[in-house]
Order: C-alpha cells, then sequence, then structure tokens
C-alpha cells in the first residue's frame, strides 16, 4: 500500500462544520414503544434468519438507554445473548473507542437506538475502522430520518432496518429511508 493510499485510508471520517450546520434540527430520540420493541424483536427472529447474539449500541440520552435497556431484557427472554451493550456521545474526537467496542466480540446482529447525529458520526467510523455491516444492523424508530443516509455518507448505511413507533418497519437503501 503506498503512503497516500495509507493517509487517506487512516483520515477520520468525521462529519465536516458544514454538514453538520445543515443537519442541526435533527430530532431527539423518544421513548420507544410496546410496539416498536415487538416490531424490533421481529426483524430479528424472521425465519431463516440465525440471529442469535447481539450487540446494542445506544446514545448517552435517557430514552435511547431505556430502549436498549429494554430490547435486551426481551432478547434475553427468548433466550437470545446480549454480548455487550455499549453507549456512544453526540459529540466526541473520533467515535473509535465504541467502533470497536461494538465489533469486538463479532455478534450475529447489531441493535441501535439513538440520535441520528450522534449515530451518523459513529455508522462513518464504523464503516471506516471495522467490519460492521448496515445489512445486519437493526434500530429503533429514533434513527427512521430521511437525512440520516445523507448524513452519514454514501452508502454508509446501506441495508440498515428499523422498526416504526407504530409497529411498522422501514430500511435503507442506499440514500433512501423507505417504509
Amino acid at each position: 500500500m503506498s503512503i497516500l493510499a495509507e493517509r487517506e485510508r487512516s483520515r477520520s471520517p468525521l462529519i465536516g462544520a458544514a454538514e453538520l450546520a445543515e443537519f442541526s434540527d435533527l430530532p431527539a430520540p423518544t421513548p420507544h414503544t410496546d410496539a416498536e420493541l415487538a416490531a424490533l424483536i421481529g426483524l430479528l427472529t424472521l425465519p431463516k434468519s440465525r440471529i442469535e447474539t447481539v450487540t446494542i449500541g445506544h446514545s448517552r440520552d435517557a430514552n435511547s438507554l431505556a430502549a436498549a435497556e429494554a430490547f435486551a431484557a426481551a432478547w434475553d427472554a427468548r433466550g437470545g445473548k446480549v454480548l455487550a451493550s455499549v453507549d456512544w456521545p453526540e459529540t466526541a474526537a473520533s467515535w473509535l473507542r465504541p467502533a470497536r467496542r461494538l465489533t469486538a466480540e463479532a455478534p450475529d446482529a447489531w441493535v441501535m437506538a439513538g440520535a441520528p447525529l450522534g449515530f451518523a458520526q459513529l455508522a462513518r467510523r464504523l464503516r471506516h475502522s471495522t467490519d460492521w455491516d448496515p445489512a445486519r444492523t437493526f434500530a429503533f424508530a429514533s434513527l427512521r430520518d430521511t437525512r440520516l443516509p445523507a448524513l452519514a455518507g454514501p452508502d454508509t448505511l446501506h441495508g440498515l432496518r428499523g422498526a416504526t413507533a407504530d409497529g411498522a418497519t422501514w430500511h435503507v437503501r442506499h440514500r433512501w429511508v423507505m417504509s
């Protein structure tokens, strides 16, 4: 690998100040619903999914923490195993530490609850620095914002799936959030 290629690979994937200003009005996470939690469990337990182990990631706000804890309890009650629960800040220097913790134990899937801005920053770091796969990632309704794929960057979230507050589902297809 050339020195220039190595330098480019090691550059921080942080969202720039101009982009952050454009997305300054992203909503804070709201409390999850029972229907949302049931739909999320349903996505992870579809026939032939073979998902047994998960790692849960969440923002540090109270609603995201409550959603993560509710999911962990529900997953545990179904006989699934939570390998780790990792939180991340809304602002950080690189998000490398939570990204590495989320991928350290190679779970079958990841479950995310959080605010769109912090998650976009984390997702960029996950794609840049780990073997994280958004197609094996499931999210609460707080991350269903049509601006999230643009904020995270081209195809960073392609394949991400989630549940809505009313129990329906959504997914990211390239730069679109589809319900």
